[in-house]
Protein backbone atom coordinates (compact mmCIF):
# COMPACT_ATOMS: atom_id res chain seq x y z
CA UNK A 1 0.00 0.00 0.00
CA UNK A 2 1.17 3.48 0.61
CA UNK A 3 3.83 3.04 3.23
CA UNK A 4 5.67 -0.07 0.93
CA UNK A 5 5.66 2.66 -1.65
CA UNK A 6 6.80 5.48 0.03
CA UNK A 7 9.43 3.67 1.34
CA UNK A 8 10.44 2.27 -1.76
CA UNK A 9 10.50 5.53 -3.19
CA UNK A 10 12.87 7.36 -0.61
CA UNK A 11 14.97 4.49 -0.23
CA UNK A 12 15.99 4.24 -4.04
CA UNK A 13 16.20 7.58 -4.53
CA UNK A 14 18.82 7.22 -1.53
CA UNK A 15 20.78 4.19 -3.01
CA UNK A 16 20.80 5.98 -6.56
CA UNK A 17 21.67 9.03 -4.96
CA UNK A 18 24.92 7.50 -2.92
CA UNK A 19 25.83 5.46 -5.86
CA UNK A 20 25.98 9.32 -8.09
CA UNK A 21 27.86 10.02 -5.14
CA UNK A 22 30.62 7.44 -5.35
CA UNK A 23 30.86 7.53 -8.93
CA UNK A 24 31.48 11.46 -8.80
CA UNK A 25 35.13 12.12 -9.88
CA UNK A 26 35.36 14.77 -6.61
CA UNK A 27 39.06 15.36 -7.78
CA UNK A 28 37.91 16.88 -11.43
CA UNK A 29 35.00 18.47 -9.83
CA UNK A 30 32.50 20.63 -11.91
CA UNK A 31 29.05 19.52 -13.47
CA UNK A 32 28.72 15.97 -13.92
CA UNK A 33 26.03 13.55 -14.72
CA UNK A 34 24.64 16.19 -16.96
CA UNK A 35 21.24 15.41 -18.89
CA UNK A 36 18.96 16.95 -21.18
CA UNK A 37 15.57 16.66 -22.13
CA UNK A 38 13.05 18.54 -24.54
CA UNK A 39 13.62 22.36 -25.42
CA UNK A 40 10.72 24.72 -24.54
CA UNK A 41 11.02 25.48 -28.36
CA UNK A 42 10.23 29.79 -28.16
CA UNK A 43 11.59 30.17 -24.60
CA UNK A 44 15.15 28.90 -25.00
CA UNK A 45 14.69 26.96 -21.74
CA UNK A 46 15.61 23.26 -21.50
CA UNK A 47 14.99 20.23 -18.94
CA UNK A 48 18.60 20.08 -17.80
CA UNK A 49 20.45 18.83 -15.11
CA UNK A 50 23.45 17.70 -13.61
CA UNK A 51 25.76 17.99 -10.30
CA UNK A 52 28.60 20.27 -8.93
CA UNK A 53 30.33 19.51 -5.55
CA UNK A 54 27.56 21.97 -4.04
CA UNK A 55 24.75 20.92 -5.19
CA UNK A 56 25.59 16.97 -4.93
CA UNK A 57 26.36 17.79 -1.42
CA UNK A 58 22.68 18.44 -0.66
CA UNK A 59 21.39 16.05 -2.80
CA UNK A 60 22.74 13.55 -0.98
CA UNK A 61 21.76 15.33 2.44
CA UNK A 62 18.15 15.64 0.59
CA UNK A 63 17.73 11.80 -0.21
CA UNK A 64 19.33 10.73 3.11
CA UNK A 65 16.96 13.12 5.28
CA UNK A 66 13.64 12.17 3.91
CA UNK A 67 14.28 8.42 3.60
CA UNK A 68 14.58 8.66 7.46
CA UNK A 69 11.70 11.53 7.78
CA UNK A 70 9.44 8.85 5.96
CA UNK A 71 11.22 5.85 8.09
CA UNK A 72 9.64 8.37 10.81
CA UNK A 73 5.98 8.31 10.04
CA UNK A 74 5.51 4.17 8.46
CA UNK A 75 4.17 3.60 11.46
CA UNK A 76 2.33 6.86 12.89
CA UNK A 77 0.65 7.95 9.52
CA UNK A 78 -2.47 5.59 9.47
CA UNK A 79 -4.98 7.95 7.70
CA UNK A 80 -5.07 8.45 3.80
CA UNK A 81 -1.76 6.61 3.82
CA UNK A 82 -1.19 6.83 -0.07
CA UNK A 83 -2.14 10.24 -0.15
CA UNK A 84 0.37 10.85 2.48
CA UNK A 85 3.45 9.14 0.39
CA UNK A 86 2.69 10.19 -2.64
CA UNK A 87 3.22 13.62 -1.46
CA UNK A 88 5.89 12.81 0.39
CA UNK A 89 7.61 11.26 -2.51
CA UNK A 90 6.54 14.23 -5.07
CA UNK A 91 7.90 17.24 -2.50
CA UNK A 92 11.54 15.01 -2.76
CA UNK A 93 11.01 15.02 -6.98
CA UNK A 94 10.66 18.90 -6.26
CA UNK A 95 13.60 19.35 -3.87
CA UNK A 96 16.37 17.08 -5.86
CA UNK A 97 14.84 18.76 -8.91
CA UNK A 98 16.01 22.30 -7.39
CA UNK A 99 19.23 21.29 -6.20
CA UNK A 100 20.05 19.85 -9.71
CA UNK A 101 18.72 22.15 -12.14
CA UNK A 102 21.11 23.83 -14.18
CA UNK A 103 18.42 25.63 -16.10
CA UNK A 104 17.22 29.03 -14.09
CA UNK A 105 13.40 28.53 -15.63
CA UNK A 106 13.51 24.97 -14.85
CA UNK A 107 14.84 25.71 -11.03
CA UNK A 108 12.10 28.24 -10.31
CA UNK A 109 9.98 25.86 -11.75
CA UNK A 110 10.62 22.75 -9.08
CA UNK A 111 11.44 25.80 -6.69
CA UNK A 112 7.94 27.25 -6.55
CA UNK A 113 6.09 23.40 -6.96
CA UNK A 114 7.85 22.48 -3.88
CA UNK A 115 4.81 24.46 -2.18
CA UNK A 116 2.12 22.33 -3.30
CA UNK A 117 3.39 19.12 -1.49
CA UNK A 118 4.01 21.14 1.50
CA UNK A 119 0.39 22.40 1.15
CA UNK A 120 -1.24 19.18 1.32
CA UNK A 121 1.20 17.55 3.47
CA UNK A 122 0.77 20.27 6.19
CA UNK A 123 -2.86 21.38 5.68
CA UNK A 124 -4.44 17.46 5.82
CA UNK A 125 -2.02 15.91 7.93
CA UNK A 126 -1.13 18.50 10.33
CA UNK A 127 -2.13 20.07 13.55
CA UNK A 128 -5.26 21.89 14.52
CA UNK A 129 -4.19 24.46 12.79
CA UNK A 130 -3.14 22.88 10.07
CA UNK A 131 -5.74 24.91 7.30
CA UNK A 132 -4.12 28.73 8.91
CA UNK A 133 -0.26 27.10 8.77
CA UNK A 134 -0.93 25.75 4.82
CA UNK A 135 -2.30 28.81 3.86
CA UNK A 136 -0.23 31.03 5.49
CA UNK A 137 3.32 28.72 4.13
CA UNK A 138 1.53 29.28 0.24
CA UNK A 139 0.69 32.75 0.15
CA UNK A 140 3.85 34.19 1.98
CA UNK A 141 6.23 32.00 -0.24
CA UNK A 142 4.11 31.73 -3.25
CA UNK A 143 3.83 35.50 -3.38
CA UNK A 144 7.09 36.88 -3.17
CA UNK A 145 8.64 34.29 -5.57
CA UNK A 146 6.52 35.86 -8.30
CA UNK A 147 8.74 38.37 -8.37
CA UNK A 148 11.34 36.30 -8.98
CA UNK A 149 9.83 34.85 -11.80
CA UNK A 150 9.97 38.39 -13.57
CA UNK A 151 13.67 39.01 -12.81
CA UNK A 152 14.05 35.40 -14.58
CA UNK A 153 12.14 35.70 -17.78
CA UNK A 154 14.03 39.20 -18.26
CA UNK A 155 17.35 37.58 -17.71
CA UNK A 156 16.79 34.53 -19.68
CA UNK A 157 15.27 36.47 -22.29
CA UNK A 158 17.91 39.44 -22.52
CA UNK A 159 20.79 36.31 -22.81
CA UNK A 160 18.86 34.52 -24.92
CA UNK A 161 19.11 31.47 -22.99
CA UNK A 162 18.34 29.93 -19.55
CA UNK A 163 21.33 28.01 -18.87
CA UNK A 164 22.19 29.29 -15.17
CA UNK A 165 26.17 29.44 -16.40
CA UNK A 166 25.24 31.22 -19.45
CA UNK A 167 23.15 33.32 -17.63
CA UNK A 168 25.41 34.19 -14.96
CA UNK A 169 28.10 35.58 -17.31
CA UNK A 170 25.70 37.69 -19.16
CA UNK A 171 24.81 39.49 -15.90
CA UNK A 172 28.21 40.01 -14.98
CA UNK A 173 29.28 41.60 -18.53
CA UNK A 174 28.50 45.56 -17.41
CA UNK A 175 28.08 46.47 -21.29
CA UNK A 176 25.16 43.70 -21.24
CA UNK A 177 23.93 44.34 -18.24
CA UNK A 178 23.45 48.19 -16.22
CA UNK A 179 23.31 48.32 -12.78
CA UNK A 180 20.06 49.68 -12.56
CA UNK A 181 18.35 46.32 -14.47
CA UNK A 182 20.78 44.14 -11.92
CA UNK A 183 19.49 45.69 -8.82
CA UNK A 184 16.07 45.40 -9.78
CA UNK A 185 16.71 41.84 -10.77
CA UNK A 186 18.22 41.22 -7.65
CA UNK A 187 15.58 42.26 -5.55
CA UNK A 188 12.89 40.30 -7.86
CA UNK A 189 15.42 36.97 -6.54
CA UNK A 190 15.85 38.33 -2.77
CA UNK A 191 12.52 38.42 -2.33
CA UNK A 192 12.13 34.83 -2.97
CA UNK A 193 14.88 33.38 -1.93
CA UNK A 194 14.96 35.70 1.64
CA UNK A 195 10.96 34.72 2.60
CA UNK A 196 12.24 31.11 1.79
CA UNK A 197 15.27 30.41 4.17
CA UNK A 198 13.62 33.15 5.92
CA UNK A 199 15.41 36.11 7.41
CA UNK A 200 13.70 38.20 9.51
CA UNK A 201 10.97 39.82 9.58
CA UNK A 202 9.56 38.00 6.57
CA UNK A 203 9.67 34.39 8.95
CA UNK A 204 6.37 34.84 10.42
CA UNK A 205 4.98 31.74 7.96
CA UNK A 206 7.29 29.25 9.31
CA UNK A 207 6.79 28.66 13.09
CA UNK A 208 3.36 28.12 12.61
CA UNK A 209 3.75 25.57 9.64
CA UNK A 210 6.40 24.02 11.45
CA UNK A 211 4.64 23.49 14.88
CA UNK A 212 1.25 22.17 12.90
CA UNK A 213 3.14 20.12 10.21
CA UNK A 214 3.19 16.04 10.58
CA UNK A 215 6.69 14.94 12.09
CA UNK A 216 7.97 13.80 9.24
CA UNK A 217 6.54 17.09 6.90
CA UNK A 218 8.23 19.05 9.79
CA UNK A 219 11.60 16.99 9.77
CA UNK A 220 11.43 18.02 5.69
CA UNK A 221 10.59 21.08 5.70
CA UNK A 222 13.02 22.30 8.28
CA UNK A 223 15.72 20.41 7.45
CA UNK A 224 15.34 20.56 3.83
CA UNK A 225 13.24 23.01 2.08
CA UNK A 226 14.42 26.65 4.21
CA UNK A 227 17.93 25.33 2.36
CA UNK A 228 16.04 25.96 -1.34
CA UNK A 229 16.04 29.62 -0.38
CA UNK A 230 19.34 29.44 0.71
CA UNK A 231 20.56 28.03 -1.75
CA UNK A 232 18.97 29.94 -4.49
CA UNK A 233 20.99 32.95 -2.85
CA UNK A 234 23.99 31.41 -2.98
CA UNK A 235 24.15 29.80 -6.85
CA UNK A 236 22.33 32.24 -8.35
CA UNK A 237 21.27 35.43 -6.26
CA UNK A 238 24.77 36.38 -5.51
CA UNK A 239 26.59 35.58 -8.65
CA UNK A 240 23.83 37.59 -10.80
CA UNK A 241 23.26 40.41 -8.86
CA UNK A 242 25.34 40.73 -5.58
CA UNK A 243 29.08 39.95 -6.76
CA UNK A 244 30.76 41.05 -9.85
CA UNK A 245 33.09 38.97 -12.06
CA UNK A 246 36.05 40.88 -10.18
CA UNK A 247 34.39 39.54 -6.98
CA UNK A 248 33.85 42.85 -6.03
CA UNK A 249 30.36 43.71 -4.10
CA UNK A 250 28.08 45.38 -6.69
CA UNK A 251 25.40 46.51 -3.97
CA UNK A 252 26.96 47.15 -0.62
CA UNK A 253 24.43 48.52 1.05
CA UNK A 254 22.27 45.83 0.42
CA UNK A 255 24.52 43.16 1.37
CA UNK A 256 24.65 45.40 4.86
CA UNK A 257 20.78 45.15 5.03
CA UNK A 258 20.57 41.59 4.57
CA UNK A 259 23.23 41.26 7.01
CA UNK A 260 21.59 43.54 10.03
CA UNK A 261 18.64 41.22 8.92
CA UNK A 262 20.40 38.19 9.62
CA UNK A 263 21.40 39.97 13.05
CA UNK A 264 18.27 40.51 14.00
CA UNK A 265 16.82 37.12 13.60
CA UNK A 266 19.93 35.05 14.89
CA UNK A 267 19.11 37.38 18.05
CA UNK A 268 15.09 38.08 17.97
CA UNK A 269 14.13 33.91 17.08
CA UNK A 270 16.07 33.20 19.93
CA UNK A 271 14.89 35.41 22.98
CA UNK A 272 10.88 34.34 21.19
CA UNK A 273 12.09 30.49 21.29
CA UNK A 274 13.43 30.91 25.16
CA UNK A 275 9.24 31.31 26.23
CA UNK A 276 8.06 28.85 24.18
CA UNK A 277 6.24 26.21 25.69
CA UNK A 278 5.20 23.84 22.88
CA UNK A 279 8.73 22.24 22.21
CA UNK A 280 8.35 22.06 18.66
CA UNK A 281 7.34 25.70 18.28
CA UNK A 282 10.44 26.12 20.16
CA UNK A 283 12.51 24.12 17.75
CA UNK A 284 10.89 25.80 14.47
CA UNK A 285 11.84 29.38 16.07
CA UNK A 286 15.43 28.05 16.64
CA UNK A 287 15.37 27.13 12.27
CA UNK A 288 15.67 31.39 12.29
CA UNK A 289 18.10 31.76 14.34
CA UNK A 290 20.33 29.12 12.79
CA UNK A 291 18.87 30.05 9.36
CA UNK A 292 20.86 34.02 10.47
CA UNK A 293 24.08 32.47 11.19
CA UNK A 294 23.79 30.52 7.65
CA UNK A 295 23.07 33.02 5.56
CA UNK A 296 25.89 35.43 7.58
CA UNK A 297 28.70 32.77 6.62
CA UNK A 298 27.44 33.42 3.42
CA UNK A 299 27.46 36.95 2.82
CA UNK A 300 30.87 37.09 4.40
CA UNK A 301 32.21 36.03 1.02
CA UNK A 302 35.18 34.65 2.19
CA UNK A 303 36.07 30.65 1.92
CA UNK A 304 35.89 30.20 5.50
CA UNK A 305 32.76 31.74 5.86
CA UNK A 306 30.99 30.66 2.70
CA UNK A 307 32.46 27.10 3.60
CA UNK A 308 30.76 26.95 6.92
CA UNK A 309 27.85 28.39 5.60
CA UNK A 310 26.93 25.61 3.07
CA UNK A 311 28.08 23.56 6.24
CA UNK A 312 25.70 25.00 8.47
CA UNK A 313 23.19 23.71 5.60
CA UNK A 314 24.18 20.25 5.87
CA UNK A 315 24.33 20.56 9.29
CA UNK A 316 20.84 22.29 10.02
CA UNK A 317 19.58 19.88 8.33
CA UNK A 318 20.58 17.02 10.43
CA UNK A 319 20.08 18.47 13.56
CA UNK A 320 16.37 20.10 13.05
CA UNK A 321 15.33 17.08 11.09
CA UNK A 322 16.44 15.21 14.04
CA UNK A 323 14.88 17.39 17.22
CA UNK A 324 11.28 17.35 15.15
CA UNK A 325 11.44 13.36 14.55
CA UNK A 326 12.16 13.14 18.70
CA UNK A 327 9.77 15.60 19.68
CA UNK A 328 7.60 13.76 17.27
CA UNK A 329 8.16 10.23 19.38
CA UNK A 330 7.37 12.09 22.40
CA UNK A 331 4.02 13.48 21.20
CA UNK A 332 2.70 9.96 20.12
CA UNK A 333 3.25 8.59 23.45
CA UNK A 334 1.59 11.49 25.63
CA UNK A 335 -0.28 13.54 23.30
CA UNK A 336 1.21 16.99 23.92
CA UNK A 337 4.36 18.40 23.39
CA UNK A 338 4.10 21.35 26.64
CA UNK A 339 6.69 21.58 28.74
CA UNK A 340 4.47 22.61 31.43
CA UNK A 341 2.88 18.94 31.06
CA UNK A 342 6.06 16.50 30.49
CA UNK A 343 9.27 16.27 33.21
CA UNK A 344 11.45 13.81 34.34
CA UNK A 345 11.42 11.39 31.06
CA UNK A 346 14.71 10.59 31.31
CA UNK A 347 13.56 8.28 34.09
CA UNK A 348 10.65 7.00 31.57
CA UNK A 349 12.79 7.32 28.36
CA UNK A 350 16.66 6.73 28.72
CA UNK A 351 17.27 6.30 25.00
CA UNK A 352 15.27 8.98 24.09
CA UNK A 353 16.99 10.71 26.68
CA UNK A 354 20.26 9.93 25.14
CA UNK A 355 19.43 11.35 21.41
CA UNK A 356 17.23 14.09 22.20
CA UNK A 357 20.36 15.27 24.48
CA UNK A 358 22.89 14.84 21.81
CA UNK A 359 20.88 16.44 19.24
CA UNK A 360 20.44 19.36 21.76
CA UNK A 361 24.40 19.56 22.24
CA UNK A 362 24.69 19.58 18.65
CA UNK A 363 22.04 22.87 17.91
CA UNK A 364 23.86 24.68 20.82
CA UNK A 365 27.35 24.01 18.83
CA UNK A 366 29.10 21.76 21.87
CA UNK A 367 32.36 20.79 20.84
CA UNK A 368 33.23 17.94 18.65
CA UNK A 369 29.02 18.14 17.44
CA UNK A 370 29.08 19.24 13.99
CA UNK A 371 26.85 22.55 15.18
CA UNK A 372 30.20 23.70 16.69
CA UNK A 373 32.22 23.36 13.70
CA UNK A 374 29.41 25.37 11.32
CA UNK A 375 28.99 28.04 13.88
CA UNK A 376 32.51 28.69 14.67
CA UNK A 377 33.21 28.98 10.68
CA UNK A 378 30.37 31.35 10.42
CA UNK A 379 30.90 33.54 13.01
CA UNK A 380 34.91 33.54 11.96
CA UNK A 381 34.30 34.75 8.46
CA UNK A 382 32.12 37.39 9.88
CA UNK A 383 34.77 38.70 12.24
CA UNK A 384 37.58 38.08 9.02
CA UNK A 385 35.00 39.70 6.55
CA UNK A 386 35.84 42.82 5.07
CA UNK A 387 32.67 43.54 4.25
CA UNK A 388 31.24 42.52 7.47
CA UNK A 389 33.13 42.65 10.33
CA UNK A 390 34.01 42.34 14.48
CA UNK A 391 30.85 44.32 15.09
CA UNK A 392 28.48 41.11 13.07
CA UNK A 393 30.50 38.71 14.92
CA UNK A 394 30.11 39.61 18.18
CA UNK A 395 26.49 40.07 17.99
CA UNK A 396 25.94 36.41 16.06
CA UNK A 397 28.03 34.90 18.95
CA UNK A 398 25.16 36.52 21.71
CA UNK A 399 23.32 33.58 19.69
CA UNK A 400 25.68 31.18 20.41
CA UNK A 401 24.91 31.74 24.03
CA UNK A 402 21.00 32.35 23.64
CA UNK A 403 21.03 29.20 21.82
CA UNK A 404 22.67 27.43 24.71
CA UNK A 405 20.04 28.85 27.01
CA UNK A 406 16.71 27.37 25.25
CA UNK A 407 17.63 24.45 23.64
CA UNK A 408 19.26 24.06 27.30
CA UNK A 409 15.81 24.63 28.94
CA UNK A 410 13.81 23.06 26.31
CA UNK A 411 15.83 19.73 27.08
CA UNK A 412 16.20 20.56 30.79
CA UNK A 413 12.45 20.81 31.31
CA UNK A 414 11.60 17.09 29.44
CA UNK A 415 14.36 14.92 31.03
CA UNK A 416 14.43 16.07 34.63
CA UNK A 417 12.51 16.91 37.57
CA UNK A 418 10.48 14.51 39.29
CA UNK A 419 8.15 12.20 36.44
CA UNK A 420 5.15 14.66 35.23
CA UNK A 421 2.92 13.02 32.21
CA UNK A 422 -0.34 13.59 31.46
CA UNK A 423 -2.45 10.63 32.61
CA UNK A 424 -3.60 8.73 29.75
CA UNK A 425 -6.55 9.91 28.17
CA UNK A 426 -6.48 13.42 30.33
CA UNK A 427 -6.96 16.45 28.36
CA UNK A 428 -3.55 18.58 28.30
CA UNK A 429 -3.15 22.02 29.13
CA UNK A 430 -1.37 24.69 27.72
CA UNK A 431 -2.33 27.65 25.43
CA UNK A 432 -0.21 26.11 22.46
CA UNK A 433 -1.92 24.35 19.67
CA UNK A 434 0.11 21.31 21.00
CA UNK A 435 -3.27 20.52 23.51
CA UNK A 436 -4.95 18.87 20.63
CA UNK A 437 -3.94 16.09 18.80
CA UNK A 438 -3.19 16.14 15.10
CA UNK A 439 -4.86 13.73 12.61
CA UNK A 440 -1.29 11.66 11.96
CA UNK A 441 -1.34 10.61 16.15
CA UNK A 442 -4.75 10.05 17.09
CA UNK A 443 -4.47 7.36 14.67
CA UNK A 444 -1.74 5.80 15.70
CA UNK A 445 -1.44 5.87 19.55
CA UNK A 446 2.22 4.67 20.68
CA UNK A 447 2.45 3.08 23.40
CA UNK A 448 4.00 4.87 26.49
CA UNK A 449 7.48 3.51 26.84
CA UNK A 450 11.11 4.02 25.61
CA UNK A 451 11.79 4.07 21.77
CA UNK A 452 11.38 1.42 20.06
CA UNK A 453 13.51 -0.95 17.67
CA UNK A 454 12.27 1.25 14.88
CA UNK A 455 12.61 4.57 16.30
CA UNK A 456 16.32 3.76 17.27
CA UNK A 457 17.11 2.60 13.64
CA UNK A 458 15.95 5.95 12.34
CA UNK A 459 17.82 8.04 14.70
CA UNK A 460 20.89 6.48 14.90
CA UNK A 461 22.41 7.63 10.94
CA UNK A 462 21.70 10.99 12.26
CA UNK A 463 23.19 10.39 15.38
CA UNK A 464 26.52 9.19 13.68
CA UNK A 465 26.58 12.16 11.08
CA UNK A 466 26.38 14.62 13.80
CA UNK A 467 29.42 13.33 15.39
CA UNK A 468 31.44 12.51 12.12
CA UNK A 469 30.69 16.09 10.77
CA UNK A 470 31.71 17.17 14.37
CA UNK A 471 35.12 15.80 14.23
CA UNK A 472 35.84 15.24 10.85
CA UNK A 473 34.07 18.18 8.28
CA UNK A 474 37.76 18.77 6.64
CA UNK A 475 36.59 16.09 3.25
CA UNK A 476 33.03 18.16 2.89
CA UNK A 477 34.91 21.85 3.12
CA UNK A 478 37.60 20.49 1.08
CA UNK A 479 34.75 19.81 -1.49
CA UNK A 480 33.47 22.50 -1.60
CA UNK A 481 36.33 25.03 -2.80
CA UNK A 482 36.59 24.79 -6.10
CA UNK A 483 32.42 26.02 -6.43
CA UNK A 484 32.58 28.44 -3.82
CA UNK A 485 35.56 30.20 -5.23
CA UNK A 486 33.66 30.31 -8.72
CA UNK A 487 31.13 32.05 -6.82
CA UNK A 488 32.87 34.47 -5.28
CA UNK A 489 35.32 35.62 -7.72
CA UNK A 490 34.36 34.28 -11.08
CA UNK A 491 37.27 35.35 -13.05
CA UNK A 492 39.65 34.50 -10.82
CA UNK A 493 38.36 31.01 -10.55
CA UNK A 494 37.22 30.50 -14.38
CA UNK A 495 39.79 28.43 -15.08
CA UNK A 496 38.43 25.95 -12.71
CA UNK A 497 35.04 25.93 -13.42
CA UNK A 498 33.63 22.92 -15.55
CA UNK A 499 30.52 23.75 -16.85
CA UNK A 500 28.17 21.75 -18.76
CA UNK A 501 28.96 21.10 -22.57
CA UNK A 502 26.09 22.93 -24.86
CA UNK A 503 23.23 20.42 -25.71
CA UNK A 504 22.97 18.10 -28.29
CA UNK A 505 21.62 20.06 -31.49
CA UNK A 506 18.89 17.42 -32.39
CA UNK A 507 17.10 18.35 -28.86
CA UNK A 508 17.18 14.45 -28.32
CA UNK A 509 17.53 13.40 -24.77
CA UNK A 510 20.65 12.50 -23.67
CA UNK A 511 22.49 11.59 -20.76
CA UNK A 512 26.47 12.49 -20.04
CA UNK A 513 27.45 10.77 -17.47
CA UNK A 514 31.43 10.55 -16.82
Amino acid sequence: GGRSFGAGVSFASLVAVLAMAGRYDWAVGGYQFVAWGPRLSGLGAQFAVGVDQLSLTLVVLTAALHALAVAGSLWSVRVRTREYYAWMSFLLVTMLGVFMATDLLLFYTFFEVSLVPLFFLVGIWGGPDRRRAANTLFLYTFAASIFALAGIIYLGVKAGSFDITQVIRFAQDPAKLGPDAKFWILMSLLAAFVVKTPLFPLHTWLPLAHTEAPSGGAADLAGLVLKLGAYGLLRIALPIGLVGADGQVLFPRVLTVLAVMCLAGIVYAALVAWVQHDAKRLVAYSSVSHMGFCILGMLALNPVGMGGSVLYMVNHGIVSGALFLVIGMVYARYGTRDLRDLGGLARAMPKMAFFLFLFTFAAVGLPLTNGFVSEFLTIQGAFTSKHLGPAFAAVAATGVVLGAVYMLHMAGSLLYGPLKVPAAGAEVGGDDSSASPAIEDVTAPTARGDLTRREVFVLTPLAVAVIVLGVYPTPLLRALERPLAQIRNPNAAAAMAATPAPPPAAGQPVVAAR
